[in-house]
């Protein structure tokens, strides 16, 4: 490698006249062929581990909707399954589309807004507003007006916001064991021995020595459970202009600024020049290919795109797109047997989540932190971004990532906006 794509490697972030991360020489190959030569044990283990993340805790999330929405079983399952097969084709497809690490996940934040207002409506009433917000994440990927905006913010800005969300899951390395120290912890000596070796294994190590802790601890049971397919269920959606206003309008906001915006920031972030319009359109896509049968909306996703996107997945930028396809699979994995794998995800160790998540995001964090510091001109609005980001602040119903790119941006306009010369007279 040169001594500019190591720099993109450890940093995550691209250097001036470095080359362009996608694999270009794959172009001229064909796709399987070019898979095939791509493919590497720790792209595969980084969508492993960026699934495992997505469905241990935000499941429960949904979960939790589903029964203050009072949801059957069918409806339940159905859900899972249009959000773990939704996340595998989009995954599956823009990253061999686009030759990146392409991921794609779910609204979190708008999972966690139906748990408060769900029950307010009928399900039928609610897909339509799963409808509604899909339609208008589709206008605004096609109209280009999301990319014009993403332009307009400065980058240590992006990468400063992009920090502020990592830091939480940092420290829920450290915090989140619940005062059950063994399993976390043979996740972090796992790290730090693969680490010594080298990074490519740091990651699947933990995870590794965290599973056969928590076994050999009596914390991890599968004992009993059924193996069997999801059956999706359709849903015949209906319209109701409260059901748009109460959960549609908010929806949409909370997927485009905390979701796709973060989504992008991370890609670019790792150096990929990604096209937003065709990513943003794809999303709403498939977001409303999905709704019917109970998926609330698909999205870019940041969290695990950063599992994806750093050299843990894979020295070479190039070739960390294979990471993107064997997240896709995963997921689709995932939704088929959404009932089994669901409850193994949700049955590991919080701890060890928490533990696993963090570590693996600790190189992001690096680079994005050294990133938004590096102009100092804008060290006072990238802290403030920063800051904002990674206090989990939410005003009207908007997540932080949002809110911490409007302050950080009110802060670089009062800082760093040229004043207009003033006109002398003569």
């Amino acid at each position: 490698m040169t001594d500019q794509s190591s720099a993109i490697v450890e940093t995550g972030a691209p250097l001036p006249g470095a080359a362009d991360p996608g694999p270009r020489d794959a172009d001229r190959r064909g796709l399987l062929t070019a898979l095939l030569h791509d493919m590497s044990v720790s792209a595969w283990l980084a969508g492993l581990i960026a699934v495992v993340v997505a469905f241990a805790g935000p499941s429960v999330i949904i979960l939790q909707a589903a029964s203050a929405g009072h949801l059957t079983a069918a409806q339940t399952t159905s859900w899972l399954w249009a959000i773990g097969v939704g996340s595998g084709v989009l995954c599956l497809g823009l990253s061999l589309w686009t030759r990146t690490p392409a991921i794609a996940a779910w609204s979190t934040p708008g999972s966690a807004l139906l748990v408060t207002s769900i029950d307010h409506f009928s399900y039928a009433t609610v897909i339509g507003a799963y409808l509604v917000s899909a339609l208008a994440v589709v206008f605004v990927g096609i109209s280009g007006w999301f990319g014009r905006l993403m332009r307009a913010i400065p980058a240590p800005l992006v990468s400063a916001m992009l920090a502020g969300i990592l830091l939480p899951f940092c420290i829920d390395a450290v915090s989140g064991s619940g005062g059950h120290l063994v399993v976390p912890g043979a996740a972090v000596l796992g790290y730090l021995v693969g680490k010594r070796i080298s990074d490519r294994w740091s990651v699947p190590l933990a995870l590794a020595c965290g599973v056969l802790a928590a076994v050999l601890a009596g914390r991890l049971h599968t004992a009993g459970l059924a193996v069997g397919l999801a059956q999706p269920h359709w849903t015949t959606p209906a319209f109701s202009l409260s059901a748009v206003i109460g959960i549609g309008l908010p929806l949409f906001i909370v997927t485009m600024t905390a979701q796709n915006a973060a989504g992008v920031a991370v890609s670019r972030s790792f150096g990929y020049d990604c096209d937003d319009r065709r990513l943003i359109t794809a999303t709403g896509v498939a977001s409303l290919v999905f709704a019917p049968f109970g998926s609330h909306g698909l999205n870019l996703s940041s969290i695990t795109a950063a599992i994806c996107s750093g050299p843990t997945a894979h020295p070479d930028p190039r070739r960390r797109y294979v990471a993107g396809v064997a997240c896709g699979v995963f997921y689709i994995l995932v939704g088929t047997f959404a009932s089994v794998l669901t409850a193994v995800f949700t049955d590991l160790p919080p701890g060890l989540i928490a533990t696993v998540a963090g570590l693996a995001l600790l190189g992001a964090l690096i680079g994005s932190l050294g990133a938004s510091l590096a102009d100092t001109t804008r060290c006072e609005p990238a802290l403030i971004t920063f800051l904002a980001t990674a206090s989990g602040l939410t005003l009207l119903g908007v997540g932080s990532a949002f809110w911490g790119l409007v302050l950080g941006g009110a802060a670089e306009i009062v800082l760093n906006r040229r004043r207009a010369p003033r006109e002398t007279r003569e």
